[in-house]
C-alpha cells in the first residue's frame, strides 16, 4: 500500500492549496479526504467539482442523492464514505430508516428509493452497461433519461473518493467516527 500523505495547508502542491482552503471554509475543517487527495491538484479539483454538481447540478432530491452515493459507498466498501456520508446524511435531515437501509443493506423504506438503488448498483456492477430490463424497471418507477445520467455524475465522484479511499486508507475524520461502519460481509462473519 503506497504511504498515505494527509496534507494540510503547509505540506500541499501551491496548486492544492486554494482548494483546501476552500474545503475548510466550506466544512470548517480540513476532511482527511481532501488532505489525500491533495497530492493530486487535479484529483481534488475534480472531486469539489464533481461533489458540487452532485448538490446543484442534479435534479435529485436530498434522498435521492443519498440513496446513490451511499449504495456506491457501501457497494464499494468505503470505509471513509459510508461514515461522511451518514454524517451528510443527518445533516440534511434525512429519514433515519432511509440511512439505516441503505448502511445495513436493507430494502428501503418505499419503491422508488429501492428503485433508484437497484438501479445504481447495476450501472456500477455492470460497469455502465445496464440491461435493458434494468432501464426498464428504472424508467417504470419514475425516472428518465436526467436520472440516468445523474446517476452517472454521482457515480463518476464516488470513484473518485472510494478509490482514493481503499488504496491510501485514509484516516477517518473525528467528526464521522461515531457513524463507524462495518461492510454486511465482515459483520456476518
Amino acid at each position: 500500500m503506497p504511504e498515505t500523505k494527509v496534507h494540510d495547508l503547509e505540506s500541499a502542491p501551491d496548486g492544492s492549496k486554494p482548494l483546501l482552503e476552500n474545503s475548510i471554509k466550506s466544512f470548517g475543517r480540513l476532511p482527511s479526504l481532501h488532505g489525500v487527495m491533495a497530492e493530486s491538484p487535479g484529483l481534488l479539483e475534480g472531486y469539489q467539482r464533481l461533489h458540487r454538481l452532485a448538490i446543484d447540478g442534479t435534479a435529485f432530491s436530498p434522498d435521492e442523492r443519498t440513496v446513490v452515493w451511499m449504495t456506491v459507498n457501501v457497494a464499494n466498501a468505503c470505509h471513509y464514505c459510508v461514515p461522511a456520508h451518514t454524517a451528510i446524511a443527518h445533516g440534511e435531515k434525512i429519514d433515519q430508516d432511509i440511512i439505516d437501509a441503505l448502511r445495513d443493506e436493507t430494502p428501503l423504506p418505499n419503491e422508488k428509493l429501492e428503485s433508484l438503488r437497484a438501479f445504481t448498483l447495476a450501472v456500477r456492477d455492470a460497469h455502465g452497461r445496464p440491461t435493458a430490463e434494468e432501464i426498464q424497471r428504472f424508467e417504470d418507477a419514475g425516472y428518465g433519461t436526467r436520472a440516468i445520467l445523474d446517476v452517472i455524475l454521482i457515480l463518476a465522484q464516488k470513484v473518485m473518493s472510494n478509490y482514493t479511499n481503499a488504496i491510501f486508507d485514509t484516516p477517518t475524520d473525528d467528526a464521522f467516527a461515531k457513524f463507524a461502519w462495518t461492510p454486511k460481509a465482515e459483520r456476518a462473519a
